[in-house]
């Protein structure tokens, strides 16, 4: 069993160690590369996780205005400011944000519908709001 497989933590400081030393040719480059993806992607779906709770909230305030309350508009909140600051480290994820925007926004839908008792066919069965807009401190979608 290689050490890749028995201890990640000790293989990534291993690798660390040879890359800093110079020390490609026995660095697991391949490996390394591997995780260097793995890392974007993950990137990928802390943002697509972000907006799915955005849009969850939204699709709520929209959808349930009578249970509008301080958690909700906290949450919506919160989510804006941490998913502009993960655009803000990662500013490339921008061009993602159709897709992106897309897979939440299904996922939002299953989640509003098991959260509200809400049948689903009676929310938008695509995003009804744009990026620039779920973003406005000022929006909160009204019926």
């Amino acid at each position: 069993m290689s050490l890749y497989e028995s201890d990640f933590y000790a293989w990534t400081r291993q690798q660390a160690t040879l890359l800093r030393d110079g020390k490609l040719a026995q660095a697991d480059i391949e490996k390394i590369a591997e995780e260097i993806d793995s890392m974007g992607w993950g990137e990928q779906r802390e943002l697509e996780n972000r907006l799915t709770v955005l849009m969850l909230h939204l699709l709520k305030w929209r959808y349930q205005p009578a249970l509008r309350g301080n958690s909700w508009r906290y949450s919506v909140m919160e989510q804006r400011r941490r998913i502009e600051r993960h655009l803000r480290q990662n500013p490339s994820l921008r061009a993602k944000l159709p897709e992106t925007i897309l897979d939440a926004y299904g996922d939002a839908l299953i989640e509003a519908a098991r959260e509200t008792g809400l049948d689903p066919s009676g929310f938008p069965q695509t995003c009804p709001w744009a990026f620039d807009d779920m973003m406005a401190p000022t929006f909160w979608p009204e019926a």
